[in-house]
């Protein structure tokens, strides 16, 4: 499949975990190695091939709609969620007549990582199948990922096809807040607020979802002391 034309950047969220930071900024433009987190976002997305990118914004999103207007690639769009916060679902599908009929990247405003040998959003677009997929996750392995403490969230098969780790269960992938979706899985979807997990685990009944492991080193920038953590991980990665 050709690289997707557009993408969905979810930049909406309020950042609870990082405050104090996130009281007068949103997090998508917490800086991080000279950059803001969502330009980290947007320079991939340009270097991918994507000609717009759809930004949701609500938490300060007069701030948020300055500084986009700041980028000259990708085009930005934006989708106004301050009257009504939707979750990753809820907002992806209020921007479905931004993103058209084609499958379209989604990704969080603030994921970043180093590249490995090959870009990863082109690794995504390369593998991704619309016949036999309606989602091409990207996965970071969580021993090497930087930030990130949690138990992972899914168990990746040989042949790629993701399933949920179990409610005790210890699995080695977690979301690496990067995607291609087919629009047609927001079929039947609620009215307002939702999380795409609900789509995930309707593809994953279909068996349709599928995960792609992530070269390079992945960074859960979540909280204030991981900005630092993160700064070094670039600093040595330009050494």
């Amino acid at each position: 499949m050709k690289t997707p034309a557009r993408a969905m950047v979810l930049a909406a969220g309020l950042g609870t975990r990082m405050r104090p930071v996130t009281e007068r900024i949103p997090k998508p433009l917490v800086d991080v190695a000279g950059r803001a987190l969502i330009d980290h976002v947007l320079d991939r997305l340009a270097e991918a091939g994507i000609t717009t990118a759809v930004v949701n914004v609500h938490h300060h999103a007069d701030l948020l709609e300055s500084h986009l207007e700041t980028r000259k690639a990708p085009k930005i769009v934006v989708s106004d969620e301050r009257e009504k916060l939707l979750d990753s679902g809820g907002g992806v599908k209020k921007a479905l007549k931004l993103l058209g009929s084609d499958p379209f990247f989604v990704i969080n405003a603030d994921t970043i990582w180093i590249e490995g040998f090959s870009p990863n959003l082109r690794r995504l677009a390369d593998a991704f199948d619309p016949d036999h997929m309606d989602g091409l996750l990207l996965l970071a392995a969580t021993a090497t990922s930087v930030g990130y403490e949690g138990k992972g969230d899914f168990r990746l098969a040989p042949e790629g096809k993701l399933t949920r780790r179990g409610e005790r269960e210890v699995t080695p992938f977690v979301y690496a807040g990067a995607a291609i979706l087919r629009p047609e899985l927001f079929k039947d979807t609620p009215d307002g607020p939702f999380s795409l997990n609900l789509l995930f685990d309707r593809a994953i009944e279909r068996g349709r979802l599928f995960g792609l492991r992530l070269d390079g080193l992945w960074m859960h920038v979540g909280t204030p002391e991981a900005i630092a953590e993160a700064e070094a991980c670039y600093a040595k990665s330009a050494s």
